[in-house]
Order: structure tokens, then sequence, then C-alpha cells
């Protein structure tokens, strides 16, 4: 007879989940005996734990758009999904976890393992529940699935090892309390009243200068966002989420804003005289125009988060590519075309700012160099991740993305960690698409090592075309070492910020796989061509100068101030940082004079 465990993931099949990432552990006994009889379907797919099972999770849920599912052990192995799955909540993403727990008659009693994941999990599930009783289980997980969905959240299920191992009951009881749940979730169609929208339309007809912002909640609205920008002459600035909206080709696309930003959408912003966000909540008010300097429209599902990044007068609630169909009916095109002219005048220049900060000299290799140099043999249809850190900087400001091109990271958790398993649960979920992970030493260090021992156990799936990792190796946690410079006046602190040099091209030898080692500037075209051509998982270790400066689009004057006082306090690295630094910003010089002069670029 078929236990629950058979039932939960029978019933997590038909919502549509194939493939459940975790870690095994006693307390999930029933459920691991369940998948082996389910024969794969849903599969599940072993991490090295837990943390890297719920990013992968996420991961799955971000780049496929369908419901992302984890499992854990009871105790640490539940304890261990919590950051993975706080990237989830952060950046809006539909994802089931499914937790296993001692038995009920154990509970309260401090048994080994027992803990309340019902209190732990509070902040990060929307919904969180125990199953307690079989007849239970069937409401629970399609009750978990639509919170899921419906708010792009992260649901729990708790499943207690004696509960899981007792026959299943698909249909309850026919008695008081026994509910009756049904499989099934259609997104709705969401859109503001006609009044709001014919108000947003006047701000925008009327704005000189339009500046448009967009983030992941524009992902599925492409097409009706290049239009918005073609009728109103605006330039368009992308978060990190929001990479995927409209490809860099595109002369009027600023890049991407913030500290890992672009000059020219810096500039845009300064220069704006209306601003238009559509499906972002980007926090970073210095990096947005001055209040008062802008009016403002902004599209978001989320009647919760709409206004309270910048003052809107216009507050469209409602999904971005249905609210922007109704809208662009409603809009007129600029005759004067000298504001878009001005941003792809500023966009140009930018994109000659990187190509020359990318061959300055230095010891031994020039990060910037390293992306500048794929960015021209990106693949087509390739999935390109990240980690948190300076490389994170580089992945931004230097890969051109085409259409079709998709790309991610830890938007709002930010946290070190999910480069290596998002690139690994992007190739599960597309085997036949190339994908690419830029990570830092550090985070490598931390997790994605050992996360290549998953890419090993399941080699057969993940190799025949490219699954690259390049490993940004200065033995610096360097994103953190600027972040003291800039923000705490702080020199760099060796005991902290050091970190051992590893092998990490030997190690993928070790595993089976490609390893290449580059530390120079005149083989890195090379080096990404051997990789960009294995049929094996490849690392490419890359040793790169932690000295080449993270330089923002616009240096504030306290952060100058800052870094400046840090030097002259004995960071080890100072004469390094004082030149290279020194140099990136004179680009920005020279590209802006070069074009104010005769017969040069307008």
């Amino acid at each position: 007879m078929p236990q629950t465990a058979d039932f939960l993931l029978h019933r997590l099949r038909e919502w549509g989940v194939r493939r459940v990432f975790g870690y095994p552990g006693d307390g999930i006994n029933a459920l691991l005996g369940a998948f082996d009889r389910a024969e794969g379907d849903p599969e599940f797919i072993q991490t090295r734990h837990e943390e890297m099972a719920a990013f992968m999770a996420t991961a799955h849920a971000k780049f496929t758009g369908e419901l992302g599912c984890c499992v854990a052990t009871s105790g640490g192995g539940t304890i261990h999904l919590l950051n993975g799955l706080y990237d989830a909540k952060l950046d809006h993403q539909p994802v089931v976890a499914i937790l296993g727990q001692q038995k009920r008659i154990a509970l309260g009693s401090a048994y080994q393992q027992e803990i309340d994941p019902n209190t732990l999990y509070k902040d990060v599930a929307e919904y969180v529940q125990t199953c307690m009783h079989p007849a239970q289980a069937r409401q629970l997980i399609d009750r978990a699935c639509k919170v899921a969905l419906a708010n792009r959240t992260v649901a729990a299920v708790i499943v207690p090892e004696d509960v899981a191992q007792e026959p299943a009951q698909p249909s309850p009881p026919r008695e008081h309390g026994a509910v009756y749940t049904s499989v099934g979730y259609v997104k709705p169609r969401v859109t503001p009243p006609a009044t709001e929208l014919r108000k947003a339309a006047d701000i925008l007809n009327e704005g000189q200068k339009v500046a448009i912002i967009v983030g992941q909640g524009a992902a599925k609205a492409s097409e009706e966002v290049g239009q918005v920008a073609e009728l109103l002459g605006a330039g368009v600035a992308k978060t990190s989420l929001g990479r995927e909206v409209l490809p860099d080709e595109l002369p009027y696309v600023t890049g991407p804003i913030g500290l890992l930003g672009s000059t020219s959408s810096h500039a845009m912003m300064m220069g704006a005289d209306t601003l238009f966000m559509i499906g972002t909540s980007f926090p970073y008010a210095e990096w947005l125009p001055p209040e008062g300097q802008c009016r403002g429209v902004e599209i978001d599902l989320d009647g919760r988060m709409i206004g309270v990044r910048y003052p809107m007068e216009a507050q469209l609630i409602g999904d971005s590519k249905e609210t922007l169909q109704e809208l662009i009916p409603l809009l007129e095109r600029k005759k004067d075309r000298s504001w878009r002219e001005h941003v792809e005048a500023q966009v140009s220049e930018w994109w000659d700012i990187l190509d020359d900060r990318a061959h300055d000299k230095a010891d031994p290799l020039n990060p910037e160099l390293v992306a500048h140099e794929l960015s021209k043999r990106l693949p087509d249809d390739c999935i390109l991740t990240t980690d948190a850190g300076s490389v994170a900087n580089w992945w931004s400001r230097h890969l051109r993305l085409r259409e079709g091109m998709r790309a991610s990271l830890a938007g709002n958790l930010a946290t070190m960690g999910p480069g290596t398993p998002y690139a690994i649960s992007a190739k599960f979920a597309y085997p036949e698409r190339p994908v690419i992970a830029m990570v830092g030493d550090g985070v490598f260090q931390m997790n994605g090592m050992l996360e290549l021992i998953t890419v090993k156990r399941y080699l057969d799936r993940l190799e025949g075309s490219p699954l690259i990792f390049c490993v940004f190796n200065n033995q610096d946690l360097n994103q953190v070492t600027w972040e003291q410079r800039a923000m705490g006046g702080e020199p760099k602190f060796m005991g902290s910020q050091y970190i051992p040099e590893v092998p990490y091209a030997e190690w993928a030898k070790l595993l089976g796989f490609t390893g290449i080692r580059c530390d120079s500037p005149k083989s890195i075209g090379a080096a990404w061509d051997e990789a960009l051509a294995s049929t094996k998982p490849v690392v490419l270790e890359v040793v790169v100068d932690p000295e080449v400066p993270p330089v923002p689009p616009h240096i504030k004057k306290m952060q100058a101030k800052k870094v400046a006082k840090a030097l002259r306090q004995g960071d080890p690295e100072a004469w390094g940082i004082a030149t290279k630094g020194g140099r990136q910003k004179a680009h920005e010089f020279t590209e802006s004079l070069k074009r104010s002069l005769p017969g040069t670029h307008n």
C-alpha cells in the first residue's frame, strides 16, 4: 500500500514538479523510499549541502518559471536550507520546501534533532504548516503550491517521519473538518484602472527627458518596454535582476545602474525630468534622480511595494506586460529626439570606456579583460550566473547580452554562494544550452568547489555543451576589501581579507573535468576559446589583480575621502590602488574629451 510519502511526491508531480533538490537524512527516510519508488518522476537530485539544494530550487524557478522544490531532513538539514530559501523569498520566486521532522510521539520532549521549524520558518516562508495526519497531506501540498505561485514566495510543509510512513489517504474522510482541494493555478490578469493609466500617460507624454528603469518584473514585457522606450525617446537602465529584459546591443540601453552601474545610466538619471520604473523596487536612492527633479510613474504587481523608492504621481498596480499593453495606445511619439540622441551618445561612450579599462595593465591579469573577452565570445542562448563579490561588477558591466540570453544572481539577498548552484540547476533544466558562471575565489572556496562533485555525480546529464565555472583568483575577499575602504575608511585588513591560493584548475582535473589556468592578458582569449570548445565541464581559473578597483559610475565625495583615509593609514595596496583607480577614472575624462572635439564622436 502506498505511504503518505508516496502520495506527497505524486501530488508534487501533479503540480508539475519533476526535480527535487536535497540531501538525505533519517528524518526523511520514508520520502527517500518514495523517491526510489517514483523512478525519477519526480527525480531526487543529490547536492553536497542543503543550502545548495535551496539555491538550485530558486534557480530552477528563476530560469524556468516553474515551481522550485527542495527537501531536507529534520534538525540541521532544515536549518541549512534557510539561506537559499531567503534568496527565493527576496527575489520573489515560487519555491516549496519539504521538511523532515521527528515522529509526533517525540515532539516536545527535547528529542535529538528536534527543532521548531514552524517558528524558525515564519519569516522566510509565507506558508508553513505541519502534516499531522495522512489525510491532511493533499490540502497542505495543494495550498503550499498555490501560495508559492500566487504570491511568488516560499512555502514549507513539515512532515513528521511517522506520518510519512503511514498509509496514504488521497481522499480525506467525509466528516466535519475535512478539506477537499485541487491541483491548479492560473495567473490572473491584473491591470490598473483607466483613470490611473490616463494619469500615467499624461505625465509620460509631458516629459521631455524620460528615464526608464526595468527589473525582473518586466522580464515578460520585453517587446512592450521596447515600444515604450521608442515612443518616449527614452533610455533604459537595467537592475541586476532585470538584465534579460532588453538586449545590451540596443543603443539606448544604458546598462546597469547603481554601485555596479554604468556612467551612461548615471548620466541619464541625473539629467532626466521623468522617471518610469517598471517591475523593480531598486532601493538605492543615491543612484536615482534627486527628489523633486523628476515626475514619477511606476508599474509593480505588488501594491505594497509601489511608490516606496521614489515619489510617484501615477502608481500602476498590475502586471508589467498587460499594463504596458494598455498604456501604449495612450502614449504619443515624441518628435524631439534630442534626449534619445544624448542617451545613445552616453551609451556609446560607456562602451568605449569599458574597452579602455579592460586593456589597462594589471598584475598579472586585469579582471575586466576576462569579462571583456568573454563578452565577445558569448554563445547564442547562453545562461549566465554570478555571485556576490567584485566579480559581479565585471559581470554586470562588461557582458553584452543578446536577445535570448538568460542571466541571474542573488539580487536582493546579495548572498555569497548561489553562482555555482545556479549554473548547475540551469544546466539540469536546459542541458543543451551553454551555461557560464563567473565566481570569485572566496565563494568558490566557501561552497563552489564541493558542489562540482554534484556535477561529477550527474556528469552524463551535464556534459556535451559548455558548462564553465570561471574562477577569479586574487586571494582576496575583494568586494568587502573595497567596501572597507570606501564605506569604513579602513585599510585592507589582511587578517580577514586574505585567502590562501588553491589550484582550482587542478581540482577540476581531479574530478575528470577540463582545467585551464590563465594569468596572461595575451592568452585570455585563447583560454576562453578552449573552455567554450570543451565537451566536458570546465574550470577556467584566471589569476587577476586585486588592486583593480570596481570603480562606481560616480564617486561620492564621502567615499573618496574614506578611501583616501584608508590609503593614508597604511593600506598594503595603496600605491597600486591610487595608480589603477586614477587610470580608470581618467578613461572617462578622455572619452568625454574625445567626443567634444570637432570631427570626433558626437
